[in-house]
């Protein structure tokens, strides 16, 4: 049997995007509380019932999100365009030799914006 396991995190962060047009809002300094769901699949181990302790997942992510949490992300090395799309690639570089099994990082900006990113080119 194959799962997918799916992992919560939150930070709170300030950001411009500077690649808006000139006078959006967004290309303004402001804020959101992030909401990212870390992802991975794999089979059960038919033994144990399990496939991946949730604990593994939090080790590798949380420094990330620490990092990220009360800062502004332009500052971030690989964040000077903070879009979500940018803050999904990033999450993934840092965390796909880390995670066997990754399959997706979803990036919630707002509970109604998000981005969704599986390693794809």
């Amino acid at each position: 049997m194959k799962v997918t396991l799916h992992k919560n995190f939150e930070f709170a962060a300030a950001q411009a995007l500077p690649c808006f047009p000139k006078g959006h809002k967004c290309g303004r300094l402001h804020g959101h509380t992030f909401h990212v769901k870390v992802s991975v699949s794999g089979p059960v181990d038919p033994q144990t019932g399990l496939f991946y302790d949730h604990a593994v997942i939090s080790e590798k992510t949380k420094p990330l999100i620490e990092m990220l949490d009360h800062s502004y992300l332009n500052d971030i090395e690989g964040l000077s365009n903070p879009t979500i799309e940018n803050v999904c690639a990033w999450f993934w570089q840092k965390l796909e030799n880390q995670l066997p099994g990754l399959c997706e990082i979803t990036v919630y900006e707002t509970e109604h914006a998000s981005c969704t990113y599986r390693g794809e080119a």
